[in-house]
């Protein structure tokens, strides 16, 4: 019966969110106390385990998640992610334009919040489109792919950072997979897969045409790709010496310290902060201006994750985390395939990657406990499976089809495609880097 009262209640926050049009974090906390309720829970304790849900998840997440917001938010207002796109393209020359946009794309989507990513990248997309007079989809679908694996693979991205949280992996060892995977399913749904879309007309709107900044005003190059890349080098080298740090006394104490992935967060800024703002004569009320616009662009995603943290809790308190092992148990199923389906499938009704991924966890997290099951490797097979086709459900879907000036039927051709390749290669190299780890 509980196993019922669950699968009413996904439905039920499916409904509210696509059909109602409710926002989703007030659909998560009406459909988590429905839960509670119904799963015979005392009214106490039920408003208890709310708090205490949302609380737990946002206190591990809050800093790395802010932090990587005011981040991104600085490499692109001071003109860094342009410095990295332009001198790419000097290397790679424009013959491999669409690979320089990638690997531009990887770098500076990793800082970035999706959506500002998103926003940001597709004046350079244009821009070099215009420069070099090739087919738009081309050129700018491999960044964007790039955008996406990010997005849905790597730390300190709010739904990856908030799967490491709810399945307690460990975020460092979840990077470094994360970047195994990300580099050959960015290049499968990338360039690769845009050479099948060479003749696929796109006529992107003169409204978006870009400007850009003068030369003169960008930051160079190397510290433009140092302060993009700062948490993952910081994260990387403090995961990889985290087993020597234990038994050193206080200079492993002091290690251990700064290997905190919210530390290593809060360094990170404080270095762009200089290398980007100060710097490069930028006045500290301004570097705090563009950090407070970047915290109001993630604040409805910190609730809808507080949200998920809810409904998480009340499955654990509830007891019904024990008849969930039970059937994943009773289904003689991969547990990481299994994470990867649910989360597909939520992605597919829901439409948010977000919102499909922490959901999903929170149904597979009792399996991951009881078997033994690569934490890490869950984070990144959920998180593949939340980026399976992308469709009319989905804003990004929508931001995609209207910035390249596209029919429905071309951005599912490209988009929607481009999407489920990223989430069927992801599960696949999930699968094989199972075998060796």
């Amino acid at each position: 019966m509980s196993l019922l009262i669950i699968f009413f209640c996904i439905v039920l926050l499916i409904l509210l969110i696509t059909r109602v049009k409710l926002n989703a974090f007030l659909a998560f906390i009406i459909v988590s106390a429905l839960a509670g309720i119904l799963l015979g829970m005392d009214l106490k304790t039920l408003s208890g385990s709310l708090r205490k849900g949302m609380g737990d998840l946002l206190g591990s997440l809050v800093i790395v998640i802010v932090s990587g917001a005011m981040l991104g938010k600085l490499v692109a207002e001071s003109g860094a992610a342009q410095k990295i796109s332009s001198g790419l393209m000097k290397i790679f020359g424009t013959r491999y334009i669409n690979w320089a946009l990638m690997v531009t794309g990887f770098i500076i989507g990793i800082p970035l919040f999706y959506n500002v990513g998103f926003v940001l990248v597709i004046p350079l997309i244009f821009s070099v489109a215009y420069q070099v007079n090739m087919p738009v989809i081309y050129i700018g679908l491999p960044m964007l792919t790039a955008l996406s694996v990010t997005h849905g693979f790597l730390p300190p991205h709010p739904a990856p950072t908030a799967l490491v949280g709810q399945l307690n992996a460990d975020i460092g060892k979840t990077l470094m997979y994360g970047m195994l995977i990300a580099v050959p399913t960015v290049l499968l749904g990338g360039p690769l897969f845009a050479l099948t879309l060479k003749k696929l007309k796109a006529r992107p709107l003169e409204t978006f045409k870009p400007t850009t900044l003068p030369e003169d005003q960008l930051p160079g190059l190397a510290i433009s790709i140092c302060s993009s890349l700062f948490p993952v080098f910081l994260l990387i080298i403090t995961t990889l010496f985290k087993p020597l740090m234990r038994n050193s006394g206080k200079f492993g104490d002091a290690l251990l310290f700064i290997s905190d992935p919210d530390i290593v967060m809060f360094i990170s800024l404080m270095f762009a902060t200089y290398a980007l703002g100060i710097r490069m004569k930028m006045s500290i009320p301004k570097v705090m201006g563009i950090y407070g616009d970047a915290v109001k662009d993630i604040a409805m995603m910190l609730l809808i994750i507080g949200g998920a943290g809810s409904l998480k809790q009340v499955l654990i308190d509830s007891n019904v985390n024990n008849d969930i092992v039970t059937l994943l148990n009773g289904l003689n199923a991969n547990p990481l395939v299994l994470g990867w389906l649910i989360a597909a499938v939520l992605r597919i009704c829901l439409g948010s990657a977000t919102v499909a991924g922490i959901t999903a966890a929170g149904i597979v997290a009792p399996i991951v406990a009881s078997q033994s099951v690569d934490a890490n490797l869950m984070v990144l097979s959920v998180g593949a499976g939340s980026l399976l086709f992308s469709h009319v459900n989905d804003a990004g879907f929508w931001l995609f089809k209207e910035y390249f000036n596209l029919s429905i039927k071309d951005t599912m051709r490209s988009w929607s495609m481009m999407e489920t390749i990223v989430s069927v290669v992801g599960l696949i190299c999930v699968m094989i880097l199972d075998v060796f780890v």
